[in-house]
């Protein structure tokens, strides 16, 4: 139950002196990623968990200002202002909210389970899609690329019988865990967690075996066996398609290769007859995008949760794609995918940059030094030039990137578009670390 206190002084008293403050070094980064990136489920915060009218919503922000183990105390401004204002003569005065958790912290290591929990308490009461935390179990059928870079992996999944055969059915395994059997086939932008890890152990436990045959002098050693165990435990991929077939589901799950990554390694290691396992699910934030005139900027690692949306686009106006790789070998990937046909064609955007499908794709090379604002800019440039030269009008974003080059495409998308942060979703899809 969520604790509505105000004035701010008042909730800061007693935070203080009530609950106990999370200052684990890495918090505050935690909550800087919050407040940029997850603006919509805050607010959802504010209207499942307190008192606050709707219409005052509608005119204002939030952040959240302190994370306790007991849960997170949030505040409100009046949109368009970068930090609080405190004024007296605002109609919209800052307001302050603690919202609780499930249950209180005992390790940092808790926290993300415990804010997907409010998180989940919350879009129900909503009414609204929450991520999963849910078993899948797919088997690898096949793998092949789809462009240079871009590698395709071919999933199958047994459903139940036909009278039971639906998106919501899901059962127990033998541990009593919870799994599920329900795959998205009409949503796009649908995210799965990977258990990369899942699979290492698989192929480590596969070489005791052999091992055990092998003379004393030739098995693999403890150390060798650990360095077969992926760095990174788990990586999201995004359901690029899923349908029903006469025996099961069939899924596409497409990876782009780059170098030596734990999850390209994990892709192309896989083998037909492999089982992959996900940990964790959720629908992209896509909503905004039924009306307008939407841009969809992306690169390779988001060019499936694009190719998904066109094919189940709610929108009568065809979208404008900005799409940024590093191969112009991989300009290709949208060539076959096919634009819904609620779109007319009278709608589609005149211009030499449009391809097949009536969908207009204009296309960006860049490398791995160019990221963040350099990259940010480029986008923007093109971006300006495109519209201006066809005279439309921009309301509508949304795009997923490298993360430096998040923050500055979605400040100048809004500042030139004019747009409220709602109409801009731009997401860090994945971060440069070299």
């Amino acid at each position: 139950m969520a604790n509505i206190l105000l004035p701010t002084e008042n909730l800061l008293y007693k935070q203080n002196n009530s609950y106990t403050l999370l200052d684990a070094p890495e918090i505050d980064d935690i909550i800087a990623h919050i407040n940029e990136e997850h603006l919509d489920e805050l607010l959802g915060f504010l209207s499942a968990f307190t008192s606050i009218p709707t219409a005052e919503l509608n005119h204002v922000d939030a952040q959240i200002t302190a994370i306790y183990a007991e849960g997170i105390a949030l505040q409100t401004y009046p949109k368009h202002l970068e930090q609080p204002l405190v004024s007296q003569d605002n109609n919209l005065r800052d307001q302050a909210f603690f919202i609780t958790f499930a249950a209180p912290i005992t390790h940092p290591d808790d926290l993300q389970t415990q804010y997907i929990l409010l998180k989940q308490r919350a879009d129900k009461k909503l009414g609204k899609k929450t991520i999963k935390l849910t078993k899948q179990v797919f088997e690898v059928r096949s793998s092949y690329n789809v462009s240079k870079n871009m590698l395709r992996l071919e999933l199958s999944m047994p459903s139940l019988n036909d009278a039971q055969l639906n998106d919501d059915v899901q059962l127990r395994n033998t541990n009593g865990a919870l799994s599920s059997i329900s795959v998205p086939i009409n949503e796009a932008g649908y995210a799965y967690l990977f258990d990369l890890e899942h699979n290492a152990t698989t192929k480590a436990l596969m070489t005791d075996s052999i091992d055990e045959n092998k003379a004393d002098d030739d098995a693999v050693n403890d150390n060798e066996k650990n360095n077969v165990r992926s760095t990174r435990p788990h990586c999201y991929y995004t359901l690029r398609k899923a349908w029903h077939t006469d025996d099961g589901i069939r899924a596409w799950v497409d990876v782009f290769l780059h170098g030596d990554t734990p999850g390209g390694n994990w892709a192309q290691s896989l083998q037909a007859g492999d089982t992959i396992v996900t940990k964790r699910e959720f629908p992209e934030k896509v909503e905004h995008l039924r009306d307008g005139q939407a841009v969809l900027i992306v690169d390779e690692t988001s060019m499936p949760t694009a190719a998904r949306l066109l094919e189940l686009w709610n929108n009568p106006k065809p979208p404008l794609i900005i799409c940024v790789t590093q191969d112009i070998a991989d300009q290709s990937y949208f060539d076959d995918v096919k634009i819904r046909s609620r779109v007319s064609s009278s709608d589609c955007i005149e211009g030499v940059d449009s391809t097949k499908g009536m969908k207009t794709v204009l296309h960006i090379t860049a490398n791995q030094t160019s990221l963040g604002q350099d990259l940010a800019t480029v986008i923007d440039d093109k971006l300006s030039d495109y519209v201006s030269r066809h005279a439309i009008q921009i309301d509508k974003v949304w795009g997923a990137l490298e993360a430096s080059t998040v923050k500055a495409v979605r400040d100048k998308l809004r500042a030139r578009f004019d747009l409220s942060r709602a109409d801009v979703i731009v997401k860090a899809y994945w971060r440069h670390t070299a």
